[in-house]
C-alpha cells in the first residue's frame, strides 16, 4: 500500500480539526465553543493523572457485564423462539411490547431494585443490549436452510449435534451483527446510566465515564473535559467494534 492510500483516511478528520480550530479561535470569545488545543491539553492531563483510564475501565466493565448477561439470555431465548413456533408465538407480543421502551425509562426501577452503582448501570446496559441481540438471533436461526436440518434428522443426527453443527454456524453472521449493534447500544446507555446512577458506591474509585462527564458539566462547566470523555468513548467503542469484526472474519471466513 503506497503512502497516499495509507494516510488517506486521516485527511478528512484533520481537515475537520483544522476547521474546528479556526472556528474556535474566531468565536471562542463570544461562545462556549471548546478549543481543540485546550481539549488536547485536558486530555493529556486526564491521561497522565490516570483519571480517564480509570473511569473508562469502570465503564467498560459495566458494559461488558451488561452485554454478557444480555447476550447469554438473548441467545437462549432467541434460539427457542425461532426453533419452537409456540414459544415464538407466545413471547413475541411481550418482546415487541418492551422493545420500544427506552433503557433510560427504566432508570427509576433500576435504582429502586439495585440502588446506585454498578448493578443498576449494568441492568440498564443489559436491557439496551438485549433486544438487538435477540432479534438478530431469531432472524439468524430462522434463516437457516430447513432442508439441511431435515436431511440431518433423516440421517439420525441428534438435536444437540444439529444445534452445534448446523444451527449455530448458520446463524453466526446474524449473531455478529447483533453483537455489534448491542454493544453500540450498550455504550450509548452506559453514559446515560452513569450520568444518573454512576455513584461511587458501585465499587472502585471511579463512577465511570458518564459520572466524569456529569462532574465536568455540573461543577466546572469544563467543555474540554466533556469532549475528551466523548472522544474516549468513541475510540474504545471503535476498538471493540474492530475486534468483533476481526473475530467475525476469523470465525466466518466464507464471508470475506
Amino acid at each position: 500500500m503506497n503512502l497516499q492510500l495509507r494516510y488517506k483516511p486521516f485527511v478528512l478528520p484533520l481537515l475537520l480539526l483544522a476547521v474546528w480550530q479556526i472556528a474556535a479561535m474566531t468565536y471562542a470569545s463570544t461562545s462556549r465553543m471548546p478549543v481543540p488545543a485546550e481539549v488536547v491539553a485536558t486530555g493529556w492531563q486526564l491521561l497522565s493523572s490516570g483519571e480517564l483510564p480509570l473511569a473508562m475501565i469502570q465503564s467498560l466493565q459495566r458494559v461488558l457485564l451488561g452485554f454478557a448477561c444480555a447476550a447469554s439470555l438473548a441467545l437462549v431465548l432467541g434460539t427457542a423462539m425461532a426453533a419452537f413456533e409456540p414459544v415464538g408465538r407466545n413471547l413475541d407480543p411481550i418482546v415487541e411490547s418492551f422493545r420500544p421502551i427506552a433503557p433510560i425509562a427504566l432508570l427509576p426501577l433500576a435504582i429502586l431494585w439495585f440502588g446506585t452503582g454498578t448493578p443498576a448501570a449494568a441492568f440498564i446496559v443489559g436491557y439496551a443490549a438485549f433486544f438487538p441481540m435477540l432479534v438478530n438471533t431469531i432472524h439468524g436461526v430462522r434463516s437457516i436452510d430447513q432442508g439441511l436440518i431435515r436431511a440431518a434428522r433423516t440421517l439420525g443426527v441428534g438435536k444437540a449435534t444439529i444445534l452445534r453443527t448446523i444451527v449455530l454456524p448458520g446463524a453466526l453472521p446474524n449473531l455478529f451483527v447483533g453483537a455489534r449493534l448491542a454493544l453500540g447500544m450498550a455504550w450509548t446507555s452506559i453514559i446515560a446510566a452513569e450520568l444518573a446512577v454512576g455513584a461511587k458506591a458501585g465499587g472502585g474509585s471511579s463512577g465511570g465515564i458518564g459520572q466524569m462527564m456529569f462532574v465536568f458539566y455540573a461543577y466546572s462547566v469544563d467543555l474540554s473535559g466533556i469532549i475528551v470523555c466523548m472522544i474516549g468513548v468513541g475510540l474504545v467503542a471503535l476498538v471493540i467494534d474492530r475486534g468483533i469484526r476481526a473475530i467475525e472474519h476469523w470465525m466466518i471466513p466464507w464471508k470475506r
